[in-house]
């Protein structure tokens, strides 16, 4: 399958419930170069700009399965998200957030109902259960289900059909789709809360950069993003592996939890100034700002005049793969919704558009077709205004 154009129209509505059921014939560290991700120029080979698969097809299937992360990738999708969080035995599984109350069938199942909890992380109070607190084998006896079913009612027929996968199982069925398809399958892992889980004895980097190494993922060429909120997770990262890294951006009032443990007084204001860009470059190829530090919004949730985000970050040599985009309403700026119904959808294309022509390397989107189909207007040969 090639990448852009035709084929990536051709699979828009395909169901893939096999792809939860397992694996064969794929030890571990046998990948050959195609699918590790090797043999090529690395992620400024990528197509511009690229379309990130968020959670994989996260608006078609519930979040952070393989169902949804095999049809992330059967939409054309250029890159697939997986977040990363640990196990009691130290394995790590692809979830949003370590509370699972929201995203599997864990309260159905009585024998874990004392563990069900209140913990402080990052400073959030949270109530409900932890991956922290099963062991894997305990969490594979859980199925997913669809985090937001107010807003997505039909995801919620593919609820129970996954179970919770590992990284490692991911990095399998990576290796397996390169093969098959002859190309690189890209992969953008999050370490999620990593200062919270260390201060458990459950570092993610250590980990994760042992399972890129024995997937062969772990060069300057291989075919993955590493990311975090958390800089000195990537810095820590940069000197466990050679992979490419990005931090991510929330608001800009906000600070990175590291930074508030550290003491640090920056804030995510200050890190998208260019003295703040310059100190990013240092460690990471990129940035993952919320796309409200390129176009904000207004108090009436209309897009304002973009910021020089997109212009300092590049004077940096740091690409910008910015979050989310969503075809919903409830997600889309005010300029582009249609109708009252926060569930229906709204002018994504224009969204999409009024995104590319800010000159951004990539987006993360949970409608991976949509990104892709928006996307040919600004690819190959065409260039956003903006830059």
């Amino acid at each position: 399958m090639t990448q852009g154009g035709a084929a990536r129209r051709t699979v828009l509505g395909a169901a893939v419930l096999a792809a939860g059921t397992g694996f064969t014939g794929l030890a571990a560290g046998t990948a050959t170069a195609s699918e590790a991700g090797h043999g090529g120029g690395g992620y400024r080979d990528l197509p511009h700009p690229t379309v990130i698969g968020h959670r994989g097809a996260s608006g078609y299937r519930p979040e952070h399965t393989l169902g949804s992360y095999q049809l992330a990738l059967d939409l054309g999708a250029d890159v697939i998200e997986q977040d990363l969080v640990p196990t009691r035995d130290g394995h790590l599984v692809c979830r949003h957030e370590n509370e699972i109350g929201g995203t599997t069938d864990v309260a159905d199942h009585p024998e874990f109902a004392s563990r069900r909890t209140t913990k402080s992380v990052d400073g959030v109070s949270v109530t409900g259960w932890f991956t922290e607190d099963f062991t894997l084998a305990e969490l594979k006896t859980l199925r997913a289900k669809e985090r937001i079913p107010a807003v997505r009612q039909r995801n919620t027929l593919y609820d129970g059909q996954w179970a919770v996968p590992t990284f490692e199982e991911v990095l399998r069925w990576a290796n397996r789709e390169g093969r098959r398809r002859d190309r690189q399958v890209w992969l953008h892992v999050e370490t999620k809360h990593p200062s919270y889980f260390r201060a458990l004895g459950l570092g993610l980097e250590e980990p994760l950069a042992a399972l890129l190494r024995r997937y062969g993922r772990d060069r300057r060429d291989s075919a993955v993003f590493l990311q975090s909120f958390e800089p000195s997770s990537i810095q820590r990262l940069s000197r466990l592996v050679s992979a490419p890294r990005v931090v991510l951006l929330s608001a800009a009032g906000t600070r990175p939890w590291d930074f508030e443990q550290a003491k640090d007084p920056r804030t995510v204001a200050d890190l998208v100034k260019p003295e703040g860009l310059r100190w990013i470059a240092g460690f990471a190829q990129g940035i993952g700002p919320t796309m409200d530090l390129i176009l904000p919004r207004d108090a009436a949730g209309k897009l304002g005049a973009p910021t020089t985000l997109v212009k300092d970050a590049h004077a940096q040599g740091l690409v910008l793969h910015p979050y989310t985009a969503r075809n919903e309403n409830s997600f889309l700026p005010a300029d582009y919704r249609k109708g009252t119904d926060p569930a229906a959808y709204g002018d994504a294309f224009g969204a999409f558009r009024a995104y590319f022509e800010q000159g951004i390397d990539g987006i993360f989107t949970d409608n991976p077709d949509t990104g892709l189909l928006a996307a040919e207007a600004f690819r190959p040969g065409r260039r956003p205004v903006n830059r």
